[in-house]
Formats: structure tokens, sequence, C-alpha cells
């Protein structure tokens, strides 16, 4: 069996459906899981999903992801703006990483314009509320395929 995608979220993102709703939207983290999956096995693959508010957990995960992982989607939350533990553990992958925000960072305040993360990933999908998950697989899953058509 092929490895899976992992699906990793930041702090605050197990409020989703109550967590200010008019920027984040009414879909919960659990709506979310359940699209990603439905998405990656049309595409013939398997997620990881997993949200945590400790940074070093989602470190172990990042690292876990390196070994075990196909790829990795992350979103970061408001790690991305001030962690630069996660770009070095994002730096030791060699899967695609595709940068998920349900918001559009560079439209909300400045100190969210800009993130670590995107420094190591090799795409970013944001403001498309929940359906950025989706999208951000189907990008993975672009993104492995055209992997394979190039080995």
């Amino acid at each position: 069996m092929s490895k899976p995608i992992y699906v990793l979220s930041g702090p605050n993102l197990n409020l989703l459906g109550s967590r200010e709703p008019l920027i984040y939207g009414t879909t919960t983290l659990d709506d979310i899981r359940v699209a990603c999956e439905a998405s990656a096995a049309a595409l013939g693959h398997t997620v990881v999903f997993r949200q945590s508010n400790h940074e070093g957990v989602l470190i172990d995960w990042i690292q876990e992801a390196r070994t075990d992982g196909c790829a990795l989607i992350l979103n970061p939350a408001g790690y991305g703006h001030t962690s630069i533990a996660i770009l070095d553990a994002l730096k030791t992958l060699e899967v695609p990483i595709v940068e998920c925000h349900l918001s559009n960072p560079a439209a909300r305040e400045a100190f969210r314009h800009k993130t670590y993360v995107s420094l190591a990933a090799t795409g970013v999908v944001s403001g498309f509320g929940a359906k950025s998950y989706e999208l951000a697989i189907e990008a993975v899953c672009g993104l492995l395929g055209a992997a394979g058509a190039s080995a």
C-alpha cells in the first residue's frame, strides 16, 4: 500500500465551526477530515489527518511524515507566522508540501501576510474556506502524479 498524505492542522483549528465563523466559516474540522478522506480516496490516496495546539507535537508529526508520508498538507495557523522550528522541520522533508489556509492571509492583518512555512512549501492554497483543504489534496495528488510521471 502506498504511503498516506499527512494533513496537519495547527492551533485553534479544533474550534472550527464555532470560532470566528465570519472568518473561518461554520464547517468543523471533522467535516474537513471527512471531505479530505473522500477527496484523497477518489484520487487513489489515503490521509493521516491530525490537529494539535502544541508546536512540538506538530514538529513530531512533520518528522513522521518525512519517512511515513508521500506528501504533507499543513495549515500551521498562527505558528506559520512565528515558528522557525516548524520551518526547520519542514526543510527536512523531500516530499511535496502544501501550505493551506482557510482565509487569505494576504487580505488580513499585516503580520499575517508572510509565513515561515511558505519558505519550505511547494505551493500554497488559501482563501477558499474549508474547500482549501480539498484543493490542497488535489494539488498534492497532482504533484505526486507529476513526480511519478517523470520518474
